[in-house]
């Protein structure tokens, strides 16, 4: 029974710690802006076409790397700069728009330089290798993720805590107006804030699409929005509520993946149901009901307004 089920379950931690990177991009920038950054699942996609062109172009893979993450983490910055930043005083939904408009511009754009085909991601070495753990045969991948993603959150959180732009950042997510009045940047503030969450990302697409070859200009709406998900479920505004909310979405769905074969190996089904079918429309089935029950999310402050 163990064996059976442990292969599903550290595939979902693995793909827990890929959306956990993602979603803490969402957190972030909601905490500061109040604002649902539509564009961040399609700035994952952007750095895999990236990595794709860039190791066609006869790159090293060990400068690859590098590169890939800090431009991403430069077009976080621009987006910022150029769709968000002129919108800070326009209503909410105007700067919501705005991110829909980054997001197929995105989707767009890699769709004319590609041609709609599927890019293939180059391998890479040593992570991409095939393991053995507790009879388990996957991907070194599948370990390096959860250990790497609990690393960057730690590392964030320190940054967070203990430096001056960490207790900007804090300042600016409690009260936005007054941090502007006590002499805070903002804009350096919610650029940085862009360039981490984005620069998160670009790590989680190396570590995804080492996983999942193929790179298409859609291939990061279904990530990014189980990562919106995760979020929300976590509490948004809260990274470690993101964090949590991501390991249980990703191994909730794989376990969902794999219910099938469990189930038969069990003797409790004749042969397979078609329930892995159902594996997406579970995380937002979950949300739905934690929403009803917790409207917060798991890690979420209740807010109240003050008239």
């Amino acid at each position: 029974m163990w064996n059976t089920i442990f292969p599903y379950l550290l595939s979902g931690i693995s793909v827990g710690g890929q959306y956990a990177l993602i979603a803490i991009g969402y957190t972030m920038v909601y905490g500061i802006l109040r604002l649902i950054n539509f564009a961040h699942g399609d700035v994952f996609m952007v750095a895999g076409i990236i990595m794709v062109y860039m190791a066609a172009s006869g790159v090293p893979l060990w400068l690859c790397i590098p590169l890939v993450l800090a431009l991403t983490a430069l077009i976080g910055f621009i987006i910022e700069r150029v769709a968000y930043k002129p919108l800070r005083e326009a209503p909410r939904m105007s700067a919501m728009i705005s991110a829909i408009g980054v997001s197929y511009t995105l989707q767009n754009l890699v769709l004319y330089i590609t041609g709609g085909l599927n890019q293939l991601y180059p391998t890479s070495p040593w992570i991409s290798d095939s393991v053995m753990i507790f009879g388990a045969t996957t991907k070194r991948v599948t370990i390096v993720t959860p250990i790497l993603t609990i690393a960057l959150v730690v590392a964030l959180v320190l940054l967070i805590n203990h430096t001056k732009i960490g207790m900007a950042m804090r300042a600016v997510s409690r009260d936005f107006e007054t941090s502007q009045l006590m002499g805070i940047k903002i804009n350096s503030v919610i650029s940085t804030t862009f360039v981490i969450g984005t620069f998160l990302a670009g790590v989680a697409s190396l570590l995804y699409f080492t996983n999942y070859t193929t790179v298409i200009q859609t291939s990061g709406a279904m990530p990014g929005l189980k990562a919106f998900v995760a979020a929300v479920f976590g509490g948004i505004g809260s990274i470690p509520g993101a964090v949590v909310g991501a390991f249980i979405i990703g191994i909730a769905e794989n376990l969902i993946k794999g219910l099938d074969i469990i189930l038969f190996k069990l003797g409790l089904t004749a042969g397979p149901l078609g329930l892995a079918t159902f594996s997406d429309a579970f995380t937002f089935a979950l949300l739905i009901i934690i929403l009803a029950v917790k409207p917060t999310g798991l890690f979420g402050e209740k807010t109240t307004d003050k008239v």
